[in-house]
């Protein structure tokens, strides 16, 4: 019997494949629920807070909705709404949100700020996001695989694109975890950390995942079940970095092309935002500089019959909830 009472989720490297299913299946019954319209308030009278030092879309209504369906209320801390690092050392805010909070989640920068501020809170913590790890978003892209295709096990998914960061860490836990053949296309500067890789490595010889990593987007994505991608300047990381990151990954977009090159069945995942087109901010600045219309994914493909980023993003919410339910019952 899986049992996750009190327990951090900071990344998938603490759990085992048995508990990363067993959260998956909860989510799964937790989607039901909500799409039958029957009320799962089962933590009623509970509170969380939500640090958010990096702002998001997706993580904060998930946390948040999540939170009410299941009955609790949500203190939403943004980028300036806590002294955390401040004038309030990590340690100390810890200990303070402990004694009003039955469960803190944390997004932001360093991986050392959600570890410490599990290892000085006495309730549940949740990465929502940090430089090195994407834990939430892993269970909702896995989710959304195993609702296409019923199972998990020997499934490709690739990723195409700077795999040294969150999503591209973590996507290659989360596969090593399940099973999943995980391939990585992308420069060889922008491959994860060896030693990120060979632990997964390690994790593969029990679980029968294998890892590929390669230069050419051709031959990575060839017989894949799942596409993914994520935008190639991440969030923090200063705007110069676009005239660089264009040059060693423009080869790496994923276009129709690509697409037909994996299975006939492949579905295209994106952890959002995207920049599919030219009409945001970002976009726009882009289009002027660098006189592209289109990032790291075309729009041909995102609005394709083969995307899944909506069902993807919606997933959030029922696997966010599943973790809350489980660590905090």
């Amino acid at each position: 019997m899986v049992d996750l009472r009190g327990r951090d989720f900071l990344t998938l490297l603490d759990f085992t494949p048995e508990e990363i299913n067993h959260l998956l299946k909860v989510a799964l019954d937790l989607k039901k629920k909500k799409r039958n319209g029957r009320k799962h308030e089962y933590l009623k009278g509970k509170q969380v807070a939500l640090i958010f030092e990096k702002d998001s879309t997706r993580t904060r209504c998930a946390f948040e909705a999540g939170a009410n369906d299941l009955g609790m209320h949500a203190t939403y801390l943004g980028p300036t709404g806590s002294q955390l690092g401040k004038k309030e050392t990590i340690e100390d805010t810890a200990r303070v949100l402990d004694k009003m909070y039955d469960g803190i989640e944390y997004r932001g920068f360093d991986q050392d700020t959600v570890e410490a501020l599990a290892k000085y809170s006495k309730v549940p913590v949740w990465n929502g996001l940090t430089n090195e790890y994407h834990p939430t978003q892993m269970l909702a892209d896995v989710m959304t695989v195993l609702e296409e295709f019923g199972s998990l096990k020997g499934k490709k998914l690739v990723f195409c694109g700077d795999a040294r960061n969150n999503v591209g860490n973590s996507l290659m836990i989360v596969c090593s975890k399940l099973g999943m053949n995980f391939a990585c296309c992308a420069p060889k500067e922008l491959w994860p950390n060896e030693v990120l890789v060979d632990r997964c490595k390690e994790i593969c010889k029990e679980t029968g995942a294998t890892i590929e990593m390669t230069e050419d987007i051709m031959e990575g994505t060839k017989g894949a079940d799942a596409l993914y991608t994520d935008v190639w300047v991440s969030m923090g990381e200063p705007m110069e970095l676009w005239e660089e990151r264009i040059k060693l990954l423009k080869p790496y977009q994923i276009n129709m092309d690509v697409m037909k090159n994996a299975k006939k069945t492949a579905i295209f995942l994106h952890c959002l935002p995207s920049f599919h087109n030219n009409e945001t901010t970002i976009g726009k600045d882009i289009e002027e500089k660098f006189g592209l219309k289109e990032m790291e994914v075309t729009d041909e493909v995102f609005e394709s019959s083969q995307s899944r980023v909506f069902e993807e993003a919606e997933n959030r919410l029922h696997t966010i909830k599943a973790v809350m339910l489980e660590t905090l019952k």
